[in-house]
């Protein structure tokens, strides 16, 4: 799958070919596509991309089973020495024959817009941030000082960068800086009254909202990102694909344990973080263990610890309100 196009290869249950082709990645090049025989009758693997829930959709009318691969965990170039996207179909159509193919959670349409919105409202505050950090730069440049307070958005620190004498061609860059950081900051308070608006609607997100360091953003994140949390019997489950937990190189006598996988959602990962950031206050056994682990192995380890044992205390709440 491409932004212009997509390889695709149609395999009978015996391995043999029935045919291959490559057809545009539009409305009119996935009915083509269609139009070759898929039905309720046949199975289509998809290679996640970035288009791949587009492509989703627009077979789910035709009754196939549609098996969104993993390409990073399906193997498909082992033992050859050619990679092409002709191949790359080839394998992964007799990878799906064999059903030898891994495949990940395919979102359904409402879970999908959930994530744009605290996706989109991430950025917007990312990039709120990094406007910030460049004004920053700029005085520190100038020698103009600092602004009063530490938000940027505050009316003291906005009032005082309105009246800071810099050199014209830094006066300049300043007052595009500071108009991209009124705008961008506009927008991202639009954003997150949005993104608490679907916390208060949403029985789940209201439900992780009783959890020590969980807010209303952090709520609806963690609920869009898992979707659907039958998928993980355990918290460890929930660790693993939000990439929590460390590598492990094994053989023997011999054991190895690495830096965490990072592998998953990488939004699920921050969400998890953030709230390790608050919860480490906590009272109880679990918060006094993660001050102890903060003294002996750092605070950034101890957070992505107490993150992993949040994978638990999220999995039971959640599966309260799914048991009712």
């Amino acid at each position: 799958m491409h932004k212009a196009f997509f390889q695709a290869c149609a395999l009978t249950a015996s391995g043999e070919r029935l045919w291959e082709g490559r057809f545009p990645r539009t409305a009119e090049g996935v009915t083509r596509f269609i139009a070759r025989g898929v039905g309720a009758a046949q199975a289509v693997a998809v290679e996640a991309s970035g288009p791949t829930w587009a492509f989703v959709d627009a077979l789910q009318p035709t009754g196939a089973r549609i098996c969104v691969v993993d390409p990073r965990k399906t193997k498909l170039k082992a033992g050859f020495a050619a990679k092409t996207d002709r191949l790359d179909a080839r394998r992964l159509a007799d990878a799906l024959r064999r059903e030898s193919v891994v495949s990940i959670y395919v979102p359904p349409p409402a879970i999908r817009q959930l994530r744009e919105v605290c996706r989109g409202r991430h950025q917007l505050v990312r990039l709120r941030t990094r406007l910030a950090q460049m004004i920053r730069a700029l005085l520190l440049r100038c020698d103009a000082g600092e602004p009063p307070g530490t938000r940027l958005y505050a009316p003291r620190a906005q009032a005082w960068l309105a009246t800071v004498q810099l050199p014209p061609d830094a006066a300049r860059t300043l007052q595009r800086l500071v108009r991209l950081y009124r705008e961008i900051h506009t927008d991202a308070q639009a954003a997150d009254a949005e993104v608490r608006q679907l916390a208060a609607r949403d029985p789940i997100a209201t439900a992780l909202e009783g959890m020590v360091g969980v807010g209303p953003v952090l709520a609806v994140t963690v609920r869009a990102e898992i979707g659907d949390i039958t998928r993980f019997p355990r918290g460890a489950a929930l660790a693993c694909y939000a990439g929590l937990v460390p590598r492990v190189d094994s053989s023997a006598d011999r054991c190895y344990r690495g830096r965490i996988t990072r592998d998953g959602s990488p939004w699920l990962r921050w969400a998890l973080v953030e709230m390790a950031r608050h919860a480490i206050r906590r009272p109880d056994a679990v918060g006094r263990w993660a001050r102890r682990l903060a003294v002996r192995k750092g605070l950034a380890k101890a957070r992505v610890g107490l993150a992993r044992v949040l994978c638990d205390d999220i999995v039971t709440t959640w599966g309260k309100i799914a048991t009712r």
